[in-house]
């Protein structure tokens, strides 16, 4: 194959590569990549997060190592920096927060718990320069990072590579988040970490600052001898373009169906999240011992379901060559092994941040940041500690979706969310200091309006 020449010609691993070559060959020989609702159920009997014991802590931690995917650039919200570097809230990074965290939580149980990073060729050296500010984080023996592999992108026809000389870097594309197991092998970093004597890893999305280590869970995948354990939430409203878990009826295997693997005729079925009502997290816990074993039996790679992606050559350019880009998702390896299992979370432990919309209630008075880096929800009206439901989020595209954006219409930081159910907004519209939404609100302005300070929005 052209394209396995290409990816050995320019030093990817052996994992990396048999993992796409496995991926195209499945493509090209027709192997189904989508999941019907009739082949499907939905997932009953998940054990929750609260029904879990306390535990002790530091024996719960001593052997785990926590991996954040850093691999992608703010690019949806009009940036070219890797978007862990963005301000969260308060004047500090996804990645200070992180750091928060993972030395908040050293320093109170005793602990090692590394934390490294999966970053792309076009992260690492910016994210290299910012953790030169948390010199404390590095773990002799285990290097702060490994790198993801890059596969080519594919013609639409002919599925060969696609040659792009006007810009030969856009000749490639990650492969997709599930390129993390055969990226941790292809490194050396799984050996690294069962060397220095890590037996699990949780693995989360940088850019959920919710997705801390919990104790309990630690204990819980290590006590029951679970090889994979997926932290999922109950759908909601927000959800319905996320992946959710099913039951395979041919097997009853847990599967990850994400938009790009459902048929357009099940697209209605697909966005009932009442109906499909667990939704993945991205937040992993995996024995890195029996990773090991399975990838070792399985030549370095996880056979985990192809989702094609139809893109052009150029993503700024929709008159440039048509393309397929093959990935894979990281939650789909749920479906790898026997025993996986899911633990029901609450929604503040999935706080991602994807778009601006995210971004606005993440800043917001929702929620609140900790001494050890905790995002958590602030105490809500009556001084309760705020349950249930987030408040939707919607803003216009057009006027809030790159980050420069929305900034300018948010002068003075984001108005209070704490009593808010929704916040939709159509039109260009700039909010003073103090605004506060309450209930449900929807603004909608046909020429630019300035909401003045200290104005109360209620629904």
């Amino acid at each position: 194959m052209k394209a396995v020449e290409k990816m050995r010609a320019a030093g990817q691993t052996e994992e990396a590569v048999r993992s796409f070559e496995s991926a195209l060959s499945r493509v090209r020989d027709g192997v189904q990549t989508l999941l019907p609702s009739s082949e499907l159920e939905p997932v009953q009997g998940v054990a929750a997060l609260a029904e879990l014991p306390d535990v002790d802590a530091a024996d719960a931690l001593a052997s785990v190592a926590v991996i954040k995917l850093n691999g992608g650039l703010a690019t949806s919200m009009g940036l070219e920096q890797p978007k862990s570097l963005v301000e969260a809230r308060e004047g500090a990074s996804f990645l200070d927060v992180i750091a928060r965290q993972i030395l908040s939580l050293r320093r109170r149980w005793s602990v090692t718990l590394p934390l490294v990073l999966m970053n792309s060729e076009v992260t690492r050296a910016p994210t290299d320069a910012a953790l030169a500010a948390h010199p404390e984080l590095a773990v002799p023996g285990i290097a702060a990072d490994f790198l993801q592999s890059m596969i080519p992108k594919l013609t639409r026809d002919s599925l060969e590579p696609v040659a792009w000389p006007a810009n030969p870097e856009l000749e490639w594309c990650p492969p997709g988040h599930g390129d993390v197991y055969a990226s941790l092998r292809g490194s050396g970093m799984l050996a690294a970490l069962l060397e220095h004597g890590y037996g699990y890893t949780m693995i989360s999305n940088a850019d959920n600052l919710g997705s801390t280590v919990d104790p309990r869970i630690a204990a819980y995948v290590a006590t029951e001898r679970i090889p994979f354990l997926m932290e999922v939430v109950e759908g909601t409203e927000a959800d319905r373009k996320g992946g959710h878990l099913a039951r395979r009826l041919a097997d009853g295997r847990l599967v990850l169906r994400e938009t790009a693997q459902t048929p357009p005729q099940d697209a209605d079925s697909f966005r009932d999240y009442r109906r499909w009502r667990y939704y993945n997290t991205n937040s992993l816990w995996v024995s890195l011992e029996v990773l090991e074993q399975t990838l070792a039996a399985r030549d370095g790679g996880l056979e985990l379901p192809v989702i094609v992606n139809h893109k052009t050559v150029d993503p700024r350019d929709p008159g440039s060559a048509a393309v397929v880009q093959l990935e894979s998702a990281m939650g789909a390896a749920v479906g790898s092994f026997a025993d996986a299992r899911l633990l029901l979370v609450p929604r503040t432990r999935f706080v991602p941040v994807k778009t601006t919309d995210d971004l606005l209630l993440l800043r917001s008075d929702v929620y609140r940041l900790g001494d050890g880096g905790e995002v958590a929800p602030a105490a809500g009206p009556g001084g309760r500690g705020q349950v249930g439901r987030l408040p939707y989020v919607e803003l216009d595209p057009l006027h809030y979706k790159l980050l420069d954006q929305f900034e300018q219409r948010f002068p003075d930081g984001p108005p209070s969310l704490r009593g808010a159910e929704r916040l939709v907004v159509e039109g260009d519209v700039t909010f003073g200091a103090g605004v506060v939404v309450r209930g449900a609100v929807e603004l909608h302005a046909d020429e630019p309006l300035t909401i003045a300070a200290g104005t109360v929005l209620e629904g």
